[in-house]
Parts: C-alpha cells; structure tokens; sequence
C-alpha cells in the first residue's frame, strides 16, 4: 500500500484525480450493473427477451459510439467529454432507478452506454498526456490498479444496498456519477484540443479516420489484441457456467468469490507484475508474456479424473486460478498496450485511437461469446477450454511475429497523414 501511495503521489494533481475518478466510475458501474437483470426479470416482471434487449442496447450502445466518443475528446477537449459522460450516467442511472416500462429502460440503457463511450478514450487520452511519454507505462499500471479496485468494491457495495432496494442502488450510484462531474468541473485541469485549422468538421473527422484506417501497424495491432479481451470477458460467462455445471443453481457464492479473486490478484499483482516487466522484458514482450499467461490460465479447467465432492472442490480451485491467472495476464500486458496504441497514433489524436481500439475490441468480445456459447453447446467438455487456450497462445505468436517483423514501430509517415 505504501509503494502505491508513493507512486501515487508522484504524478501531476490531474493525473491522481483522473485515477480517483476511474475508481468511483467502476464502483458506480459495478454496484448496480450486476444486479440490473434480476431487477429486469424479477422486480418488473420482463420477459427474458426484454431483459436480453435491455442489456444488448447498453453494450451495442457504448461499443458502437466509442470511435465517435474519441473524436469528439479530440475535438472539443478531453474534459468536456469526461464531464458529459458523468453527467450523462447521472441522468441514465435516475432513470434506470424510476423506469418501470420497456421504452424508458431502454432509453436509460442506452445513455448509460453512450456516457461510457464518451468518458473511457477521453480518460485514457488524458492520463497518457498528463504522465508523458517516460512515465505512460506507470500511470496506466496505477490507473489500472484503481479500476480493478473499484470492480472489486462495486458489487460488495451493491449487494449491501440491494438488502434495501435497487431504487436505493440506481440513487447512490447516480449520485456517485454526479458529484464526480461536480468535482471534476472545479480540478480537472482542461487540456485545450489540437488546433483543427479551416477546415470544415466533417472534413476533419473523415480525415482523421481515413489515417486510422490506412494505419497498417495501428491496425495489425488492434486485431492481433482482440484475443486478450475475449479472454478476459469469460469471467462473466465461460466462467459462470462452468460454475454451474458444478453447482447448478447455487452458483452465486462461487461466482462471487471468481469475480473477488480476479479484482484482487490484478489490484495486488499490477505494479509488482509492471516493475518486473520493465526491468526484464521490452514493451512488447511484456505484451506477448501476458498474452500467453491469458491464454494459459484455461487449462486447469480441462477436464480432470475426478467426481463427486473432490470434483466439486477441485472445479473451485481451478476456477479461482483461472481468474488469478487471467487477471495476471492482463495486469502484464495492460500498461504496455496502452503506451503501444499511443505510440501507433504518432502521438497525435490519441483518443480517436483509443477509441477505434475499443471499438474493433467490443465488436471482437461479441462475436468471441457468440462462438464461446457455440462451443459449449457442442457439448464437448474439454472443447471451449482448449480452444480459449489455443486463442491466447495464437494471438501472443502473432503480437511475437508483428514486433520481430517492425511493425510495433510508428511510422513517420503515418504520423504526417494526421495533419
């Protein structure tokens, strides 16, 4: 604790508030989202399809408009699109808590996506100016350690208000958003955006996204990534049903403890995980280590001898390592992905990049648990753990071939095609 205050304390005011900020984002997030579907299904009564709705319009909300989040940071500012974002979580979540009818969850789904789609680049361009280029590693792997604190605190607080209502949770997590915008309004130092020149907007825009798109190493690297949050994601779904194959419907303490053991071994692995990367591997071999650890973690859960009670127990011991495994993974290659996507961008309109990073990433996740959930359904057991394996070691060779063959090195002439 003392080493991260420490590190905590040596960066810029608008750094350690940008870290504050993504703490009390993810225990607003986290203390109500886990809980919305029962909410959905039991406290109004939706249908299962109703349900499926509402949380689809969240995800294809924020993953769709996260390109058009980027671009507006870039364009009016980083701390404008920050205080929207809360702003707009704030409005989203009161009615998440008042809304009983279909159409206005709806509504309320989807501004609570767009506010994430505006505040995440915006967030991350931030903090990648405010530390600079010598310090980006370390204040993304502080960064990431808050955003796993507040994953693991959310749900705990959540559950606790929940003993009252889930009206109780929508107004507390609301207010969480609100007085983060308050706060950030007063101390968030703005960082004026580039200058644009006379050109009109749309003109800019599409130019700025025709440099994107022509960014060959920027591009190889977005896809040849997709694999890490694929993985990742099974915490919310391979994990849970392979808890459920063992529990049946007394999977909710199993669960609880996966989702624990995952948040603490990234907020506790994270700057021990970081310093040992930079003082013995490059960037990019960080990457690729961490990658192969993702991967890694999946082959406890191939399926073993053993039945019964010893079954059961050994499942929960496989499980909680898979998530320490992949929490550990990710925890690895975190700090240098984010400083690669900065570098890839040529330093320039960084938050389109971020972005359109989570954009290729969000479209990556949907069509991964598409085939995840295919490959349970075959009903081969060791199947869907093999193959996970097999995408965390395919993507680490891959992110090991693009940096063998240059392409992990901005070129200079993409850094001119952003004008």
């Amino acid at each position: 604790m003392k080493a991260l205050l420490a590190q905590v304390a040596s960066f810029t005011p608008g750094a350690r508030l940008l870290m504050a900020n993504q703490f009390a984002i993810n225990l607003g997030f986290y203390m109500l989202m886990p809980y919305l579907a029962d909410h959905l299904a039991h406290g109004l009564g939706l249908a299962a399809w109703a349900v499926g709705l509402v949380l689809g319009v969240r995800n294809l909300s924020q993953q769709g408009m996260f390109l058009v989040g980027g671009t507006l940071a870039d364009r009016f500012g980083c701390k404008s699109m920050i205080l929207a974002g809360c702003a707009l979580r704030t409005v989203a979540f009161v009615l998440l808590g008042l809304g009983d009818t279909l159409p206005a969850l709806i509504v309320a789904s989807a501004l609570t996506g767009l506010a994430g789609a505006l505040f995440n680049p915006a967030v991350r361009a931030y903090l990648a100016a405010e530390a600079g280029e010598e310090r980006r590693v370390e204040a993304f792997a502080v960064f990431n350690v808050f955003y796993q604190a507040g994953i693991f605190v959310g749900p705990l607080a959540g559950l606790a208000l929940l003993a009252w209502d889930f009206r109780l949770v929508c107004a507390v997590s609301a207010v969480i958003f609100g007085l983060l915008a308050l706060l950030q309004a007063q101390a968030l130092p703005a960082r004026p955006p580039a200058e644009r020149g006379t050109e009109p907007a749309w003109r800019a825009v599409a130019k700025d996204w025709r440099a994107i798109a022509a960014n060959r190493p920027f591009l190889l690297f977005a896809v040849a990534m997709t694999g890490s949050y694929i993985l990742a994601f099974q915490v919310y779904l391979a994990l849970p049903m392979r808890a459920r194959e063992l529990f049946g419907d007394r999977t909710g303490l199993v669960t609880s403890v996966v989702f624990a053991v995952s948040a603490l071994a990234g907020v506790t692995g994270q700057l021990k995980l970081t310093r040992w990367a930079k003082q013995n591997l490059s960037g990019p071999r960080a990457i690729v280590w961490g990658l192969a650890l993702m991967g890694g973690a999946f082959l406890p859960l191939l399926p073993g001898p053993y039945g019964g009670s010893l079954g059961k127990a050994s499942g929960v011991v496989a499980l909680t390592a898979c998530a320490a495994l992949l929490a550990w993974g990710g925890a690895l290659l975190y700090p240098f992905e984010m400083d690669t996507i900065v570098r890839l961008s040529g330093e320039q309109r960084v938050a389109t990049y971020y972005g359109a990073y989570n954009t290729v990433s969000g479209v990556a996740i949907s069509l991964g648990n598409l085939v995840v959930g295919a490959l349970f359904d075959a009903g081969v057991a060791w199947l869907p753990w093999s193959t996970l394996a097999a995408t965390g070691l395919l993507c680490a060779a891959a992110m090991a071939g693009l940096h063998r063959g240059g392409h992990l090195t901005p070129r200079p002439a993409v850094a001119a095609t952003m004008g």
